[in-house]
């Protein structure tokens, strides 16, 4: 089976980590295409031995992408078009059909209650994402909580797939040499209670929430790996506090074997280096981070969290939900460092998303969109591909308006 991916961005982030590790386990002859900015996961996808175009798309309502992209479809020849975050999917399900391929399959990476990829959710959102939905064969979703929303939006059950994310346990198990040594390089006291955090630097992670918790516990540091447009207003925050010297913007940082800014440590080394992980985004579609830190053996403090709160608690004990507020994970934070923490044993949480089962499950839903009867199919037009739109679907600006500061890639 020959598959193109088609997504928003490689940038460092939750789906483009997630389409990496899948790519290297698809039995499928796989290319990528990237619409915007190709960032230094295109480079380890490439490394891997998958080739990447860059679409070159400027802006979020350029039309004249539509033709380039359906142009290269055609030139690929695929079996399949596999779509990635909201943009991604609006002009590659469009695409796919203007190009004659039937077989498109969609994934749901961040699709939150008010928010998309960190933009805010709107009606005319709702309306471009459903009237494009239609030209798919299926829908992943990446967690039971994604479904839900789908439904809520009117997309038939008999299209929803979930597949959830998966990860490499092993690249996340603890190591106390490079605990110690990270430790070292960062000038960190080797008793010190540190605190971890990781993801986009964007207003709806609420990283706000985790600094200024941290801020009010003396003697405590915070490693926080991560880049975007909050970290200057994070770094004021901490020195209006007075606690820059414990707070540690540390910048993007990568996976074991990928991409890595900087000289600082990637993301199994922060965690062995850190006693605490904390997650304070109060609206995630999986939560990658959380489980990636509870592979990792460590406490683990969330806002949301639907990878660990769809399951019972026995399935991830390390994992503790707060409210949101500073002076609730403030107070956590203090009960934590006032009766210790040592590292835990991997739970049965972790086990359940291994990216090997998850590429299985893919695989599933890639036959059944090829082989399946199209519900809703339209009758494959005669002639060549049309060069303008699908009949009965127009084109607004298909990314939402942003939240301040926000991005549109999907994040971790």
């Amino acid at each position: 089976m020959k598959v193109l991916h088609v997504i928003t961005g490689l940038e460092v982030g939750g789906a483009a980590q997630q389409l990496r590790l899948l790519l290297r386990r698809l039995p499928a002859h796989c290319e990528v295409v990237t619409l915007t900015n190709p960032g230094p996961l295109a480079e380890a996808i490439e490394a891997d031995g998958t080739p990447v175009t860059h679409l070159g798309m400027t802006g979020t309502r350029n039309l004249s992408a539509l033709p380039r992209l359906a142009g290269l479809i055609r030139a690929v020849g695929p079996d399949l078009v596999h779509t990635h975050l909201y943009r991604a999917c609006v002009y590659g399900r469009i695409a796919a059909r203007l190009a004659g391929v039937r077989a498109v399959v969609a994934t749901e990476h961040s699709l939150g209650d008010a928010v998309i990829e960190g933009r805010r959710l709107t009606r005319g959102v709702r309306t471009l994402y459903r009237a494009t939905e239609r030209l798919g064969s299926a829908t992943v979703a990446v967690s039971d909580t994604v479904a839900a929303r789908l439904r809520r939006w009117g997309v038939p059950e008999w299209r929803i797939h979930v597949v959830p994310n998966g990860i490499e346990a092993h690249r996340f198990a603890f190591d106390p040499v490079a605990r110690a040594g990270i430790r070292a390089r960062l000038g960190l006291p080797p008793d010190a209670f540190v605190v971890g955090g990781a993801g986009r630097l964007v207003p709806g992670k609420r990283f706000d929430v985790l600094v200024r918790a941290v801020t009010q516990l003396p003697g405590v540091h915070l490693l926080l790996a991560g880049d975007g447009p909050e970290r200057e207003l994070l770094r004021r925050m901490a020195g209006q506090f007075g606690s820059a010297d414990r707070i540690h913007l540390l910048g993007a940082r990568g996976s074991a074997d990928g991409p890595a800014a900087g000289d600082g440590p990637d993301i199994p080394g922060l965690l062995s280096a850190v006693d605490v992980f904390v997650s304070p985004s109060p609206d995630e579609a999986f939560g990658l981070a959380t489980l990636e830190a509870l592979a990792a053996g460590l406490h683990v403090l969330h806002g949301s969290c639907p990878a660990v709160d769809e399951l019972p608690d026995d399935q991830a004990p390390g994992a503790r939900r707060f409210g949101h507020g500073v002076h609730e994970l403030a107070a956590a934070l203090r009960e934590l460092r006032r009766t210790g923490v040592v590292r835990l044993p991997v739970p049965p949480v972790v086990r359940r998303y291994d990216i090997d089962r998850s590429a299985q499950e893919l695989m599933a839903v890639y036959e059944e969109a090829r082989v399946a009867p199209r519900r809703t199919r339209l009758a494959a037009p005669a002639g060549p591909p049309p060069q303008g739109l699908p009949p009965g679907v127009s084109l607004p600006d298909p990314s939402p308006a942003p939240v301040p500061d926000g991005r549109s890639l999907s994040q971790r």
